[in-house]
């Protein structure tokens, strides 16, 4: 959108919020003024005419005088940037996209205090931690939950999968009790080249009788859902679409690296 646009239309919201309040230009022009000599700092200050020009859309605020805007108006500062192009709450993903050489500690960004995201708090009572199993068909309670570090982790209507305690397949690239994303939109397997473990596609596969995760392949009407080498799990093999369909491709995951929980470590508990 062109700029002189969005500073006319942003202007405009402001004339009719400062008009709401009761507010008059010279109103602003005072209460600022508070401000600034508080901050002692004169770029809090908006005078009667600099509030005339904003609204007219002649120019935008700067980060300064749109802290008064907000104090002033009881806004928050996110919102009243975004009437001017300014999506704070896309910086956390901007800063993922940008790709520096060296290894480096990640400091917080803190998550626009009005966004929140669905999270779930209670599962249903039948819900099995030991089977893997589509996430949004266990969960029986969602809530809000301010963004943080999950400013993009939409829950409710992205697809995730929970692979059980009890299933090794891709241990230890996927550890059991991680959580996996979905994309529902890939469900032919790609028969691209790969050459790491890493760069495989991994699938999340539906069963008559549950789900798996696991590298898969289809040959003759048969999909094989392949396990890593290091699980000491054996390649199953069903009869494709019959008895096992593709939800989709593994485009995430999020798992605790850290345990003692390995397939050799529940060989024992198997035996007795």
């Amino acid at each position: 959108m062109d700029v002189n646009k969005v500073n006319s239309l942003a202007g405009r919201r402001l004339k009719a919020l400062r008009e709401q309040l009761g507010l008059s230009t010279r109103d602003v022009q005072a209460m600022s003024r508070k401000i600034a000599a508080e901050k002692q700092n004169e770029e809090f200050f908006l005078s009667h005419n600099w509030v005339t020009d904003i609204e007219a859309g002649r120019f935008r605020p700067g980060m300064f005088r749109m802290y008064s805007i907000s104090a002033i108006y009881k806004l928050n500062y996110t919102e009243v940037a975004s009437y001017f192009g300014l999506q704070i709450a896309d910086l956390r993903r901007d800063s993922a996209s940008i790709q520096l050489p060296k290894t480096h500690l990640i400091a917080s960004i803190e998550a626009p205090e009005t966004e929140a995201v669905s999270l779930p708090v209670a599962f249903k009572p039948d819900f099995c931690f030991e089977e893997t199993n589509l996430l949004a068909r266990a969960v029986e309670k969602w809530e809000a939950v301010p963004l943080g570090l999950l400013q993009h982790l939409d829950l409710r209507e992205s697809m995730y999968g929970y692979i059980g305690t009890e299933d090794f397949t891709l241990y230890p690239l996927i550890r059991p009790g991680s959580l996996v994303q979905i994309d529902a939109s890939q469900r032919k397997i790609s028969s691209a080249p790969w050459k790491t473990e890493f760069e495989r596609p991994i699938y999340f596969a539906e069963l008559r009788d549950g789900y798996m995760c696991g590298w898969c392949e289809i040959d003759r009407g048969k999909l094989m859902v392949i396990p890593h080498a290091h699980s000491h799990r054996e390649v199953r093999v069903f009869d494709y679409p019959t008895q096992a369909e593709i939800v989709g491709r593994v485009t995430g995951v999020a798992m605790c690296i850290v345990g003692d929980r390995s397939p050799q470590a529940r060989e024992p508990s198997r035996e007795k």
